[in-house]
């Protein structure tokens, strides 16, 4: 066989080409010269650390087998198990915070044939909302506990030769579990944007073309007439309005889940007082 480049010199000139000119003892010189102590240095130390971090995690998984052995005495329930799984629990949040917050869980789960494709706003979202982090990491890790429980100490799927500490188990079913906790999130996200679509189409309230004292007679007519209303988040909506909050602010106070509904219950009182104040006008007329 040819090597590319070597046209039809013979093998025997070729490895001659290689040979390095002058005195052939001469040449052997640097073959028999020690290797520098850096670089024995260097090997060793990567030998060593290498054997440490081998080392560890044998000590870590045989630690972890002791800590099985205990908690198999009460069938994995009790308080004993208890304990172990707060600790199980406040390093998978931590953990799956990390994951979510560098869109590392993506890749994670598309090894395991999960592909999500989130989008990249998602992957912003995750990136600035600690709130939603913790809310997918904590009810991940609800779903992960009893089939951890379950695999690997119920059907001993762990064990201390099989190479995984605990922890690192864990986080295997953590994986397993988030595809469906990311699904029904963007779920409920799409349910969400339809719904505020839906309410902004049919409780668009109207611009007002109301003069400031159109609007101070108005406000003083609204205030007589507040004790008619008789929903009470409707009655505070329409007193905060007038005492100048914002409609977010409103929101807030009220508990009301967005601003457009507060846009729609104000819509609809305006619609009812001013349909009562025609019938007035036209009892008197």
């Amino acid at each position: 066989m040819q090597v590319d480049g070597a046209g039809d010199m013979s093998a025997a000139a070729q490895a001659g080409n290689l040979q390095p000119a002058g005195d052939p003892m001469a040449a052997r010189s640097p073959l028999d010269a020690p290797v520098l102590a850096p670089k024995l240095h260097t090997v060793d130390d990567r030998q060593t650390e290498k054997a440490q971090q081998v080392q560890e995690g044998i000590d870590r998984r045989t630690a972890d087998g002791r800590m099985v052995e205990l908690l198999a005495k009460d069938n994995f329930t009790g308080p004993r198990y208890e304990r172990f799984q707060e600790e199980l629990v406040r390093y998978g949040i931590s953990v799956l915070r990390g994951w979510m917050h560098s869109g590392y869980i993506f890749e994670l789960v598309a090894q395991r044939g999960f592909s999500l494709n989130p989008h990249e706003l998602d992957l912003e979202d995750l990136t600035t909302d600690s709130e939603l982090r913790q809310e997918l990491a904590t009810m991940t890790i609800a779903r992960a506990l009893p089939r951890f429980r379950q695999h690997a100490f119920i059907d001993g799927g762990w064990s201390v030769e099989g190479g995984a500490s605990l922890t690192t188990y864990f986080m295997g079913a953590c994986a397993y579990c988030f595809p469906n906790e990311w699904r029904r999130h963007c779920t409920a996200e799409a349910r969400h944007r339809r719904a505020v679509r839906r309410e902004k189409e049919l409780y668009e309230p109207p611009v007002s073309t109301y003069t400031v004292a159109q609007e101070v007679l108005s406000n003083l007519s609204v205030l007589d007439e507040l004790d008619e209303i008789e929903d009470p988040r409707q009655r505070a909506v329409v007193a905060l309005t007038l005492d100048g909050y914002s409609q977010d602010e409103i929101r807030e106070i009220v508990g009301m889940p967005t601003v457009r509904a507060v846009e729609g219950l104000l819509y609809r009182w305006r619609a009812k007082a001013k349909k009562n104040r025609m019938e007035e006008r036209d009892a008197r007329a």
